[in-house]
C-alpha cells in the first residue's frame, strides 16, 4: 500500500478549473473567505494576549524584530540564540507602533495571519495528491484549524509560521518533481534558505533540499538549468540569512549565545549521549502521532511504503523521503542538543515536531479516504504500533523521571487535552484517546464512497473544535499593573541577581532604550542612569527614591534624572 495506491490518477491541480472560469473563480472565493475564518478564529483565540509568556524565546525574537526596525536592542549573552529570519517578519509591527502592547497584538495578527494561509496550501497539498475539489476543500479547512497551527500562533515564537513555510515548501518540491519547474526550484531553494535562516529546525530542510536537488539533478529527472536555479536562490537566501544572522549575534549576544552546538556534538559522540538522543526523538514522534489523533502516524506509515516502492510516482516518493528524512532528522538532532533541565518536556515533547505535523495530518487523510478497506485496518495497526513502540521506548528510558522532573503544562496543550490531567504526563490515557480518535477516523473511512468524506470532515472539525475550546481563554486575565517595573523615560539598568523571567520582560517593555545589566555583587549601578532595578535587599545609591516594590524587585529613581510620564 502507498500513497500512491490510495488515490485515483486525476487531472493536475488546477486543469478542471482551467477549463472552467466560474469554477476558478468560487474556488478562489472560498479559499480566500477560509482564510478570513481562520485568521478570525486564531485572533479570537488570543484575544487577551498582550504581551509575551512563553520566554526566553518570545523576548528573544522581540528585541532581535525590534533592532531590525531601527531601535534598541538587548543583551541577551548565555541564552540560546533566536535567528532573525522570523524576526523580519514582525519589523512592520514595530513600525507601526511603539507600545510594547500594541505591536504584542499585531504580531499575533501577522502569526495568524501566516498560519491561517496553511488552509489554502493544505488544499494545493490535497489536489496534488489526486482528491476532488470539494473534498480537498472541505478536509483543508478542517485540518487548517489543528492544535499545532493553533498552539502557537498567537505567540511570537517561529512556530507560529514554520507549519505554513514547510507545507509551502513541500509543495513546490513536489511541483518540481512532478514538472520540473524552474519556478518551482527557485520557489522552493527560497523557501529552504529562508527556513534556515529562522530556526535550526531549518537547517535540516535546507540539507534535505540540497539532497533532493541533488539526486534530481544527477539522476537527470530535472533539467540543469531548474538545478542551478534552485541551488543558486537557495544558496543566497541562506547566505543572506547567515550575514543577519551574524549581525544579531554581535548586537544582542556580546557575550555569547549558548552552545547548543557543541553540546549536540558531545552527545553524537558518546554511547550515553545517543541513548539520550535515540530515546528523545521517540518522545517527539510518539507525541506527533497523539497529537494529530493518530492521523500522522497513518500518514508516516503509508509514506514509509511510499519512499521505497518503485511502482510509485517520483513526485511522491521524493516527497515522502523528504518529509521523513526532515521528520526523523529534526527529532534526532533537537533531542541530542537539547540541555537536560530537568523536565518532563525533555523525555516527550512536541513543539519541535509541530511544524510537520499538519503535512503528516494531510497525508494520513488522504492515506484512509483513499485506501481499500482490507487495508485501512493495517493503516490503523501500524499506527498504535508506531505509538507503542515509541511512547514505550521513550518512557523505558525517562523512567521515574516522567514524575520526579518538572512538567510544564506549556510543552503538553494536546496531551492534556487528551488525558484531562493538567499537573503530570499520563501517557497511556492520551495514547488510548488517541487511538480512540483514530478508530472513528477509520470507521468513516470505512463507510461508503459518498459520505465516507464528509464523515472524516465531521469528525475532524468536532476534534478540533474542542481543542480550540480548551485552550480558549475563559476570562480576561486580571490586571496587574504592578507585577513589572515601569521605569520612567531615560537610561535604564537591572541588577543580573533579578531573576531571568522578569528581566526579559523588561527588557521588552523598557522600548525607548536598550537595557543595561550589571553584576550588582561586583559593580555599583552605571553612571548616568535614571532608574535602576534591584534585588531588595541591595543598597540603593546614595539620594535614590523608591519608585515601586515586589517580593522579588525595587525600583530605584535618580534625583538627577528629571521626572516623567511612566511610559506604557
Amino acid at each position: 500500500m502507498s500513497l500512491l495506491s490510495v488515490h485515483r490518477p486525476v487531472a493536475p491541480p488546477g486543469a478542471d478549473a482551467r477549463a472552467r472560469p466560474s469554477a476558478r473563480r468560487w474556488v478562489g472565493w472560498l479559499l480566500g473567505g477560509g482564510w478570513v475564518a481562520q485568521f478570525v478564529l486564531r485572533l479570537w483565540l488570543y484575544r487577551y494576549h498582550a504581551g509575551p509568556v512563553a520566554n526566553p524565546d518570545e523576548v528573544g525574537y522581540l528585541l532581535a524584530a525590534r533592532l531590525l526596525a531601527g531601535g534598541p536592542g538587548g543583551d541577551y549573552s548565555g541564552s540560546t540564540f533566536y535567528q532573525g529570519g522570523y524576526a523580519l517578519l514582525l519589523v512592520p509591527a514595530f513600525w507601526l507602533a511603539s507600545d510594547p502592547g500594541t505591536v504584542y497584538r499585531l504580531i499575533v495578527g501577522i502569526g495568524s495571519a501566516v498560519a491561517a494561509a496553511a488552509f489554502p496550501l493544505a488544499y494545493l497539498a490535497l489536489r496534488s495528491l489526486g482528491m476532488a475539489v470539494r473534498p480537498a476543500l472541505l478536509l483543508a479547512f478542517a485540518a487548517g484549524a489543528s492544535p499545532s497551527l493553533l498552539a502557537f500562533s498567537g505567540l511570537a515564537l517561529v512556530d507560529a509560521v514554520l507549519p505554513t513555510l514547510l507545507l509551502g515548501w513541500l509543495i513546490t518540491l513536489y511541483d518540481l518533481a512532478h514538472r520540473g519547474s524552474m519556478r518551482a526550484s527557485a520557489l522552493a531553494g527560497a523557501l529552504a534558505g529562508f527556513m534556515a535562516a529562522t530556526h535550526m529546525r531549518g537547517y535540516v530542510v535546507f540539507a534535505v533540499w540540497a539532497l533532493a536537488l541533488a539526486g534530481l539533478a544527477v539522476t537527470r529527472r530535472i533539467a540543469p538549468k531548474a538545478a542551478f536555479t534552485g541551488a543558486i536562490v537557495g544558496g543566497m537566501t541562506a547566505l543572506a540569512g547567515a550575514v543577519l544572522n551574524a549581525r544579531l549575534a554581535a548586537d544582542l549576544y556580546p557575550g555569547g549565545a549558548r552552545n547548543l552546538s557543541g553540546l549536540l556534538v558531545d552527545r553524537l559522540t558518546g554511547f550515553d549521549g545517543q541513548s539520550w538522543a535515540l530515546a528523545g526523538a521517540a518522545g517527539q514522534i510518539w507525541y506527533l502521532v497523539v497529537a494529530t489523533w493518530g492521523l500522522a502516524g497513518v500518514g508516516l506509515v503509508a509514506a514509509a511504503v511510499t519512499a521505497v516502492r518503485r511502482g510509485a510516482a517520483l513526485a511522491h516518493r521524493v516527497t515522502s523521503a523528504a518529509l521523513l528524512t526532515i521528520t526523523l532528522g529534526t527529532a534526532y538532532a533537537s533531542s541530542a542538543a537539547l540541555p537536560d533541565e530537568h523536565r518532563v518536556g525533555n523525555y516527550a515533547y512536541g513543539r519541535y515536531l509541530a511544524f510537520v505535523a499538519l503535512a503528516w495530518t494531510l497525508a494520513g487523510l488522504v492515506a484512509l479516504l483513499r485506501a481499500r478497506r482490507t487495508v485501512v485496518p493495517g493503516l490503523v495497526l501500524g499506527t498504535v504500533a508506531l505509538a507503542a513502540a515509541t511512547g514505550g521506548g521513550a518512557a523505558l528510558y525517562a523512567g521515574d523521571r516522567l514524575h520526579r522532573y518538572n512538567f510544564i503544562a506549556f510543552d503538553f496543550p494536546e496531551v492534556i487535552f487528551l488525558s484531562g490531567v493538567r499537573d503530570r504526563l499520563d501517557m497511556a490515557t492520551a495514547s488510548w484517546t488517541a487511538v480512540a480518535l483514530l478508530a472513528c477516523f477509520a470507521v468513516a473511512a470505512l463507510t461508503p464512497h459518498r459520505v465516507r468524506g464528509l464523515l472524516t470532515v465531521g469528525a475532524l472539525v468536532a476534534v478540533n473544535a474542542a481543542f480550540a475550546v480548551h485552550i480558549a481563554p475563559q476570562a480576561p486575565p486580571n490586571p496587574d499593573p504592578g507585577r513589572l517595573p515601569q521605569p520612567p523615560p531615560g537610561r535604564v539598568a537591572l541588577d543580573n541577581r533579578i531573576h531571568w523571567r522578569l528581566w526579559v520582560q523588561v527588557a521588552y517593555r523598557v522600548s525607548w532604550t536598550e537595557l543595561e545589566r550589571f553584576d550588582g555583587n561586583r559593580q555599583a549601578v552605571p553612571h548616568g542612569v535614571c532608574s535602576t532595578v534591584l534585588p531588595p535587599a541591595a543598597t540603593p545609591p546614595p539620594g535614590w527614591r523608591a519608585a515601586g516594590s515586589r517580593p522579588e524587585w525595587t525600583l530605584w529613581t535618580s534625583p538627577h534624572c528629571p521626572p516623567g510620564r511612566t511610559p506604557g
